[in-house]
């Protein structure tokens, strides 16, 4: 099997992030980065699948500049075998609809079987653009993925759902977005390491693609809040105060 996997450049998870003064974005001075830990599942899915094979191909694709090699080196190292970044300078800020536009016509050129992408982007998390490249390019979908079993033509797989868990089968090529409880990804080693930085990264301008984004991006963000700091907890000494509080302070009874 052929996979085309994103693999997005976050902030550091464990980095502990603060809003601007003004609003206008998140202090990025001395930030760690990461691949989205949603996308490196992703990554992990196909290359277990091609490990198991024997054979076939994980594609990683990312939209950014050049600082995102590090990110893609890392995918290749976990054991993908090359990698597409399509050039998108620092600054030029591009939505949900534009993205998916633009890895929609990379998934045209690569033709995968499976295009496997995180849920969602940790810096976003609109969670949008797995749906929307599904929508353009006609393909079977599923989201939030907890377990994928492969059949001829075809893959069954469990999707988390606000009710508990849902079972679809879906015939390939197919697109899914994967949720946390798919797999653990791996550490690469240092062997791995090395021969990542000898993998074919390629790089592909935005006007060698057949697509045409709009000037005016339809969302843009006007303004970063950050989210109030939790109050402490407070001791109650029986069980009527506790209903009082939830009732009248909290106002959740």
């Amino acid at each position: 099997m052929k996979f085309l996997v994103t693999c997005k450049r976050v902030t550091d998870p464990e980095m502990k992030i603060k809003v601007l003064n003004d609003g206008t974005g998140v202090d990025l001075d001395d930030a760690n980065y990461a691949i989205n830990p949603f996308d490196e599942i992703a990554i992990e899915a196909a290359v277990q699948k091609v490990e198991e094979d024997g054979e076939g191909e994980v594609v990683l694709v990312a939209i950014g500049d050049d600082e995102y090699d590090e990110q893609i080196r890392h995918g290749l190292a976990m054991g993908a075998n090359r990698a597409i970044r399509v050039v998108v300078e620092d600054g030029e800020n591009l939505d949900s609809d534009s993205i998916a536009k633009i890895l929609a016509a990379i998934y045209k050129e690569e033709e995968p079987d499976l295009f496997i992408l995180g849920k969602q982007s940790i810096d976003g998390d609109s969670s949008q653009i797995p749906q929307l490249i599904a929508e353009y390019l006609d393909l079977p979908q599923a989201t939030f993925v907890s377990k994928i079993e492969y059949q001829n033509d075809a893959i069954k797989v469990i999707r988390e759902v606000d009710g508990g868990l849902e079972t679809l089968e879906l015939p390939t090529p197919a697109l899914i977005s994967v949720d946390l409880r798919l797999n653990e990804p791996r550490y690469p080693s240092i062997p791995n390491m090395m021969k990542a930085k000898k993998k074919e990264l390629k790089e592909v301008e935005l006007d060698e693609l057949d697509i045409s984004l709009p000037e005016k991006q339809k969302v843009v963000f006007k303004k970063l809040i950050a989210p109030p700091q939790r109050k402490g907890g407070i001791k109650v000494s029986s069980v009527e105060e506790l209903y009082d509080k939830l009732k009248n302070e909290a106002n959740v009874l």
